[in-house]
């Protein structure tokens, strides 16, 4: 089975606010977004638990136009607290590159 980081062109985490994280999934092509799309490790209980948070906590966003999938989760300590180390939440997506999908 392949993993994210063979199906998808890009993938990139940020900040949504100092509480939340998105996780965005390029694709090159359709069909790679298809596969993305469908694929149950996207979903939002996987997410949840890969990070650790409820499932109806996790916001997930399909732009079909873009071929981008939209992850978005609360982050466990608020950005810019005295235990925060990623302040920007730039590594936050390398989890989800060893997914299976």
């Amino acid at each position: 089975m392949r993993q994210l980081k063979d199906v998808a062109a890009y993938v990139r985490s940020k900040n949504a606010g100092p509480f939340w994280v998105t996780v965005d999934v390029f694709c090159g092509d359709q069909a790679a977004y298809d596969t993305l799309c469908a694929a149950p490790s996207l979903g939002a209980v996987a997410i949840a638990e890969l990070y650790g948070v409820g499932s109806n906590h996790v916001r997930i966003f399909h732009d079909d136009n873009l071929k981008v999938i939209k992850i978005s989760f609360p982050r466990p300590i608020a950005q810019g607290s005295t235990r925060d180390v990623d302040s920007h939440a730039g590594q936050q997506f390398v989890p989800l590159l060893s997914v299976e999908v």
